[in-house]
């Protein structure tokens, strides 16, 4: 009895020290997105860290975002700040470029070739050759600084370092400046205008030993003599006797508060040059993040795209704080941190939708970090985020989405923040006079005379304010539950029955002609296909209007199934296709698990399972759209484990199909969440039955909740779907609105006749039991109007005005439309 003890006890040991003990850096490529258009990085940072350490390969263009492209021949130099996955440029601050022989300032004469037979990264660490120097590099990094190691060719006697503080990803320096501080150090700034209206980057550098000499040079003319310079286009070559000790190291520290900053930064995270020992420690931190998601089973390759997903995961947001809490805030001065950190970079159209819920899996402390920064945004720039880089709101992007990211974390327990405050700052935006929001409230939808992008918009403000509604639930604020519940139905208002799509109004009349392939001013980067499932907060009522749950499932499949065919504006984004799904770019990502909810979850099964195999591959070209500060990564992750957030803000998970035959999640309250696919393999991913903790289980979907608790998942995997299992409506994930249901506003169709000096309409309503009633002279209809019986006359001079009803529900939004404008 005592040996099966102790045996039991070392088995424990083993398996708790295995996961650490494993090396998953070794499971990533960081190269996988660096093709196609992924406009990922490959060089050395650490998890959310400060500085991006990685060559600059290309300068212009849409596939220049992440500074380096793999079928590239030639680097530049490295740049310590770089942006993961977007689709617009900026960063690819304060670069270095070692050299030999003659100082050369343009940077087409400076560069140098390099092939990948020469090259060699993992999370924290990048090496490559450059050929035309014969000059080895190594890169590696702390949260603020980024260490260099250059290795000189024993044939030279000297060697050079460029430094380039004119270099940037297609923005404009507005100023810069630096000052050598003795033989060995150098500070200064680098402040750019680009996609950020105004970055501002403080350096401070370190050589490990004495430069010989130096020359620095404005406007690419060497300026003799001096000791610091200031322009918009400075540069400056240091040059090292190299004949004795061939290695060089540099390292450079980042601040966005001072100079000083940026040296604390620097000595407190690298005090000496010890490189293999900072190597050593990004690896050893890395590899502990990886480890905090286990797997077991799948191929190789899907291993690797699973750990380089989940590497993609930590690299945006950004530590934007100094090691002694000082931070540049969104008012672009500079406050002090009190009991968080603050971030920076929150591509939240984006990640709303998995990163963020991810992270409240992973990382709770981190999520209550975000959203203190959040607040921290409002306080200084007057509102929570939208997309925020380097403390500038560049109000990119729609709807205001860092109200999910807000609801989903309160929802889940995570409150390390003022509550009350947090709903004040999300309101706060919501009734703001931004972005056609006046006129949105006014009418319940946005038209395209309102704003482009219209019906997107109107259907994200919507969710948006569902989020609100549900925040002011859970506070017991009643009065804003119900103003926040009522407009989180608005998407009801852009729907059109006749044709089965949201769609576009101008003048409160359907856009003719309407095609739903069409990418257009109506919709944000999609189409109506891809638009036409956007109201997650309301799942129940968007098959309602769509006829029921049956021909909601039949239209959804028709949207799978239905020929790949975009018509109209349509940006590179808009890829990765099946049917009209585009996995490339983000309205779709939650599509394919909304057969769950509609009691199909083989359906789910199928298309996940396609989408993981298909649309994402262990190369360059390794995604189907930007990765977009990790979403698409995310989306991966969580689909690979087996489940996703519909609705983030609803603490529950759709089931998929896990791609692993095991999957262990340690969580940070100490406990472990296992997913087991029994018999999983390529040709085996139906669920055929399902327990947890170990008791039969028949639905579709987990809580947050069976997560936190440590819970057990077993999966019975087959090759031939069971088409029973999940089916009742009780065993489905819901995502419902079922309190203060209001009535969609009237529309009028687009076949309008005109005679003379008269005016003829049909109108209709979304809700087949809606009874309309109107005026034509301006006054406000009620139920004692006239009722709408088929058509209406008007003559040039009417106001017509129209409300419609339902009986037990919320009347209408009143339309307004005045006859001469018809």
């Amino acid at each position: 009895m005592k040996k099966v003890s102790i045996l039991g006890i070392s088995l424990l040991i083993f398996t708790s020290l295995f996961a650490q003990q494993k090396d998953y850096t070794r499971s990533v490529n960081v190269f996988i997105g660096t093709g196609g258009h992924g406009h990922t990085f490959p060089g050395a940072t650490m998890p959310y860290g400060m500085v991006q350490l990685s060559p600059d390969t290309r300068m212009q263009g849409w596939d220049a975002c992440g500074g380096y492209y793999y079928t590239d021949t030639a680097i530049y130099g490295f740049s310590h700040t770089h942006l993961s996955g977007t689709g617009i440029p900026d960063y690819e601050d304060i670069l270095l470029m070692p050299t030999t022989g003659k100082y050369q300032w343009l940077q087409e004469n400076y560069k140098s070739s390099f092939s990948h037979g020469n090259e060699q990264a993992s999370p924290g660490y990048y090496r490559v050759y450059l050929n035309k120097y014969h000059i080895n590099v190594q890169l590696t990094a702390t949260d603020r600084a980024g260490m260099h190691e250059y290795t000189f060719p024993a044939s030279a006697g000297e060697g050079n370092v460029m430094l380039d503080l004119h270099h940037g990803d297609q923005d404009r320096v507005l100023h810069s400046w630096l000052r050598i501080v003795n033989d060995s150090t150098v500070v200064g700034l680098r402040e750019s205008r680009g996609w950020a209206h105004d970055q501002i980057v403080y350096f401070a550098l370190k050589f490990s030993k004495p430069f010989q000499r130096h020359e620095l040079a404005l406007n690419n003319e060497p300026v003799g003599g001096k000791d610091s310079l200031h322009g918009e286009d400075v540069k400056a070559y240091f040059t090292f006797d190299v004949k004795d000790q061939k290695n060089l190291f540099v390292k450079v520290g980042l601040s966005a508060v001072s100079p000083e900053g940026a040296m604390r930064n620097l000595n407190a995270e690298m005090p000496g040059f010890d490189f293999n020992k900072i190597r050593e420690a990004a690896h050893h931190k890395w590899n502990k993040i990886l480890s905090q998601i286990e797997v077991t089973g799948g191929t190789k390759d899907q291993q690797i795209m699973f750990y380089t997903a989940l590497y993609h995961c930590y690299i945006d947001p950004n530590i934007y704080q100094d090691v002694d809490g000082k931070f540049r805030g969104t008012d672009l001065k500079i406050h002090q941190a009190k009991n968080f950190t603050n971030y920076t970079v929150f591509s939240l159209w984006d990640t709303y939708r998995a990163l963020d819920p991810l992270m409240t899996i992973l990382q709770p402390k981190i999520m209550n970090d975000w959203i203190n920064t959040f607040l921290a945004q409002y306080k200084y720039g007057g509102m929570t985020p939208t997309w925020e880089l380097s403390g500038n709101e560049t109000n990119v992007m729609i709807g205001h989405h860092s109200v999910p990211v807000i609801v989903d974390a309160y929802q889940k327990g995570i409150r390390g923040y003022n509550g009350n405050e947090a709903l004040t700052a999300i309101e706060n935006y919501d009734e703001s006079n931004r972005f056609a929001l006046p006129a949105y409230r006014r009418q319940g939808f946005l038209q395209q005379h309102d704003i482009s992008e219209s019906v997107s918009r109107t259907m994200e403000y919507s969710y948006d304010d569902w989020c609100i509604a549900d925040m002011a639930r859970m506070m017991g604020k009643e009065k804003d539950y119900k103003r926040y519940i009522e407009r989180a139905q608005y998407y009801k208002n852009v729907y059109d029955p006749s044709t089965g799509f949201f769609r576009g109004k101008h003048d409160d009349v359907w856009f003719t002609p309407f095609n739903p392939t069409d990418v257009n001013g109506f919709y944000t980067e999609a189409n109506a296909w891809q638009y036409n499932y956007a109201a997650q907060q309301d799942v129940s009522g968007m098959m309602k209007l769509h006829g029921g749950r049956k021909t909601f499932a039949t239209q959804l499949d028709t949207f799978f199934r239905t020929a790949s065919v975009l018509t109209g504006n349509v940006p590179p984004d808009i890829a990765g296709m099946i049917g009209e799904y585009a996995h490339g770019d983000e309205p779709s990502h939650h599509i394919a698990y909304l057969f769950d909810y509609a009691g199909m979850p083989w359906r789910t099964q199928q298309l996940v399972h396609r989408i993981c195999n298909t649309l994402y591959f262990n190369d360059p070209n390794g995604e189907s759209g930007n990765d977009d500060c990790g979403q698409m990564s995310a989306w991966l992750v969580m689909s690979d484990m087996g489940f996703y957030q519909v609705c983030p803000g609803r603490p529950e998970y759709a089931l998929g199909t896990p791609m692993f035959k095991e999957v262990k999640i340690h969580l940070s309250n100490g406990k472990t969440f296992t997913i087991k696919a029994s018999g999983v393999s390529m040709s085996d991913f139906y669920i055929l039955s399902a327990a947890l903790n170990g008791k039969k289980y028949s639905k579709s979907y987990i809580t947050h909740q069976d997560i936190l608790n440590g819970a057990t998942l077993t999966l019975h995997m087959g090759s031939s779907p069971d088409k029973n299992f999940a089916v009742k409506e009780t065993d489905c994930p819901h995502s419902d609105i079922t309190r203060d249901l209001t009535t969609p506003v009237p529309f009028i169709n687009p076949d309008i006749k005109k005679e003379g000096n008269t005016v003829s309409i049909q109108a209709g309503d979304a809700d087949p039991g809606a009874v309309i009633y109107y005026t034509t002279d301006g006054s406000t209809p009620d139920a004692s109007s006239k009722k709408y019986a088929g058509k209406i006359s008007l003559d040039d001079n009417a106001v017509l005005k129209m409300i419609a009803a339902h009986p037990g529900l919320i009347d209408s939004k009143v339309v307004a439309v005045e006859a001469n404008k018809l």
